[in-house]
């Protein structure tokens, strides 16, 4: 039975103890930094042994956005717009339903199959600068539909997009990296707009949710808070995967294994652990504990949707892509 756990590794390639700890304790998946990259031969390889390791086609996760968050950079991968300034170029929809697809082909030939994007926050003039130009829109539904040429474009190229940070961050003023972020809005404004943005992306395989506390339901984070879980899966109505943003990320407090814990209490389906300290893994997988049955369903719910890409001539979808960001230019 797989750890309810994500995680991540130290540096280039599998050391012989983390091979050993990932074979012993099977996390359901893995997630890519920079600091795990450097050529393309070399996260073949890397991909590869980190299967190897559980014995299974184990989901591969990167945060590959564009702009300033994207893990895989030139000179051996594209380099990509921020999402906000490419939501301001014409036929937005198209565009990232192209960038979608192209980046998923760049992501499946080094073994990676899931994307933590697209983002589904609404940027706002209190966007925290860590976010605001990682977004899709200003509004609920510019995002929504971007969201979805996004997702959509991942899954046709076979890779599992993450919807995030549900159920959203756009009115963060602090960066959850550092400090929890409260949000004081009331809670119509926060379902009509901010919730609303996720609703038509609720029919995705996967999401991660938002370190935010939400005073206008409760104290404790969305990640941690049972009341923000059942929001989550009752009224945005996302059946899918639920993950845990990053547990070592100081929005959270507590250690890890009692971070993974309330995690894990509060309703959701896998804790994500990123920095590859063994310590902390071990802490967050004797925290997470073994997937339940309601999540293990879910999961292979969102594995079931990581097919083989569809025939794309990329190409000509670079050349379309290129036409559409040339556009606004003229």
């Amino acid at each position: 039975m797989s750890s309810a756990t994500i995680l991540g590794l130290s540096g280039l390639t599998l050391t012989a103890r983390e091979r050993a700890f990932f074979r012993a304790v099977q996390p359901w998946g893995f997630i890519l930094f920079a600091r795990n990259i450097d050529t393309p031969e070399q996260l073949r390889r890397l991909t590869a042994d980190l299967r190897e390791a559980v014995g299974r086609d184990a989901p591969v996760l990167i945060d590959q956005e564009g702009g300033r968050v994207q893990r895989l950079r030139a000179p051996h991968w594209r380099e990509w717009l921020p999402p906000l300034e490419q939501a301001q170029r014409p036929d937005p929809e198209r565009g990232f339903w192209l960038r979608a697809r192209i980046m998923a082909d760049e992501l499946r030939a080094v073994g990676i199959d899931a994307n933590c994007a697209p983002c589904c926050d609404i940027a706002g003039p209190q966007t925290h600068p860590f976010l605001r130009n990682r977004c899709l829109g200003e509004d609920a539904a510019t995002v929504a539909r971007n969201a979805r040429a996004t997702a959509l474009g991942f899954l046709a190229g076979g890779v599992l997009p993450i919807i995030k940070h549900i159920p959203g961050h756009g009115r963060a003023m602090a960066d959850s990296h550092k400090d929890l972020p409260l949000v004081e809005a009331c809670a119509e404004d926060l379902l009509t707009h901010d919730f609303a943005a996720f609703q038509p992306l609720r029919d995705m395989p996967m999401a991660m949710t938002a370190h935010i506390r939400f005073a206008a339901f409760d104290d404790a984070p969305a990640t941690q808070s049972p009341v923000m879980v059942d929001l989550i899966r009752q009224v945005i109505g996302f059946d899918g995967l639920l993950m845990s943003d990053d547990l070592s990320m100081q929005a959270l407090s507590g250690g890890i294994r009692q971070r993974a814990e309330a995690t894990m209490a509060a309703g959701c389906d896998v804790a994500l652990h990123c920095n590859g300290d063994m310590a902390e893994m071990e802490d967050a997988v004797l925290g997470a504990g073994a997937m339940s049955e309601a999540a293990s369903a879910r999961a292979a719910a969102a594995l079931a949707r990581r097919g083989p890409p569809e025939p794309a001539d990329i190409a000509a979808l670079e050349r379309e892509l290129e036409g559409v960001l040339q556009a606004s230019e003229v």
